[in-house]
């Protein structure tokens, strides 16, 4: 990144790769093992979920390096872990614990380096077992809070709140709920 055109190359080329991510209908999971800096935190602020081993290392070393935030990169990571904390990562370039990274809202979850797999993949399919219009509905509807009020598709919120009341996995849940069974859902 030595000359103008190849900077914007990378910004142009990361923020797909970040925005698609983001952009994802389905839940995702960032599993982080060791260092994550710069745009590996970027990247992992872009998943729905982070978990995390106990010796796990966040930063992002830009004001160490010169380099410019601009606010497609800055957003994500203040809209989750809030101004201060984002502040004191961008002003700095230290590198945050894993402990430090939970307690501001990085990351969801830290856990024990031979765990990682096991609670992410037990998560996964958590996740998976539950009404796929549900996840996706909480999902959108997350993701909408989270943007400016006059940019919220409101009206798509109510529409999946809507496809979820009118499901077959509705009905299915409430029936495997008063069946004191697991529900099978089906995503229709």
């Amino acid at each position: 990144r030595q000359e103008a055109a190849a900077v914007a190359h990378y910004q142009a080329t990361t923020q797909k790769a970040y925005d698609t991510v983001l952009g994802m209908p389905i839940p995702t999971i960032a599993m982080i093992r060791g260092y994550c800096i710069g745009g590996g935190t970027a990247l992992a602020v872009c998943c729905d979920i982070r978990i995390c081993t106990e010796n796990a290392k966040f930063g992002v070393p830009a004001a160490k390096l010169g380099l410019g935030y601009g606010m497609n990169r800055a957003k994500p990571l203040v809209d989750l872990i809030g101004p201060a904390y984002a502040k004191e990562m961008f002003f700095t370039g230290r590198q945050f614990t894993a402990q430090e990274a939970e307690k501001m809202g990085l990351v969801n979850r830290v856990v024990a380096d031979d765990q990682l797999e096991t609670v992410v993949g037990e998560m996964a399919r958590t996740i998976v077992e539950n009404a796929p219009l549900t996840v996706k509905c909480a999902k959108l509807v997350v993701g909408e809070v989270l943007k400016d009020p006059e940019n919220r598709d409101i009206a798509a919120t109510e529409r999946a709140v809507e496809a979820c009341f009118k499901s077959q996995d509705y009905k299915e849940g409430q029936a495997a709920f008063m069946e004191k069974r697991k529900p099978r859902f089906i995503g229709a």
